[in-house]
């Protein structure tokens, strides 16, 4: 498991608790994944069966746009590493997490697995999205050089326990949460959201990626990468009327629309993922609430 302390690998290693596995983990100081040598004696050591590539540097719009070089060097090194060293200790299958952004800025909603490459990316985030697309690519061409069972999963929007709260670089449903928090606390009269409030944004509980990712790796053996979203979506400006209904925030929520707005919809289709039998099961609101109360517990900004 490479990234078991963010988010997502947290949350997929808590459900690989569940099965009958052994869950090998390295943490930062055990293991730099951009240090290629070290990755691969790491494998050569551990000899692990099953790897998911959940270990990436991520953020929000404005850590994308600030950062370019940082999200689309570390995360072709670290994915890179981590599929190179697979097929060299013949890894019996892997798992490749990507994100919704790999798909054209402008494209027909929901969004099938087929309009990847369509079109041009959000500007804002193509970095990170080429680098993803990067590792979907790897994957598939060390499928068909190699014939490695090594697939991918493109996830929607995540939230949920473990998530980033740091204004600076956090996603937008975790950012309205402690805005919300704060707003609350110190009494004011608004906070603020990036944009018009009118871009659609579909979310789902890390909990149900998790469940899907065991799923995959249990059933999943294609070329093609996979899509795994909850099917519903709702305006910036919807969420963050329900996060402050969940925060108990009763103030004004502005519009500043001197900041991007980034794509205007990422609705995805998840038809193939369903047709094997997934469906989330946390509602967003409950979702949220939980998300807020490991906020209230953590404090991690």
């Amino acid at each position: 498991m490479a990234g078991h302390r963010g988010m997502v690998g947290s949350a997929i290693a808590r459900r690989l608790a569940r099965e009958d596995c052994e869950i090998l983990t390295a943490t930062r100081d055990d293991l730099d994944l951009m240090n290629q040598a070290a990755v691969r004696a790491w494998f050569a050591d551990h000899r692990p069966d099953v790897v998911v590539v959940a270990a990436a540097k991520v953020g929000g719009i404005l850590a994308n746009d600030s950062y370019p070089a940082d999200f689309l060097y570390n995360n072709l090194m670290i994915e890179a590493n981590l599929i190179e060293a697979s097929h060299r200790a013949d890894v019996a299958k892997l798992l490749f997490l990507g994100s919704s952004c790999i798909y054209p800025k402008f494209v027909e909603q929901p969004i099938h697995e087929e309009s990847l490459l369509t079109g041009p990316l959000e500007p804002t985030n193509e970095w990170y999205a080429i680098a993803k697309i990067a590792g979907i690519k790897l994957c598939q061409a060390y499928r068909r050089q190699y014939g490695h069972d090594f697939i991918s999963a493109m996830p929607t929007n995540l939230y949920g326990p473990g998530d980033n709260f740091d204004l600076n670089t956090s996603h937008v449903l975790p950012a309205l949460i402690r805005k919300a928090y704060e707003a609350k606390q110190a009494h004011a009269a608004a906070i603020e959201i990036w944009g018009t409030g009118t871009p659609r944004r579909e979310f789902l509980h890390v909990d149900d990626l998790a469940d899907a990712c065991v799923l995959l790796l249990k059933r999943y053996s294609h070329y093609d990468h996979i899509n795994v979203g909850s099917g519903e979506d709702q305006t910036i400006l919807d969420l963050a009327h329900l996060v402050c209904e969940v925060v108990g925030f009763s103030g004004d929520i502005h519009c500043n629309t001197d900041k991007p707005d980034g794509t205007p919809r990422k609705l995805m289709a998840a038809d193939k993922l369903r047709a094997m039998g997934w469906s989330p099961a946390i509602s967003l609101p409950t979702g949220i609430a939980g998300a807020y109360q490991w906020f209230l517990d953590h404090k991690v900004f």
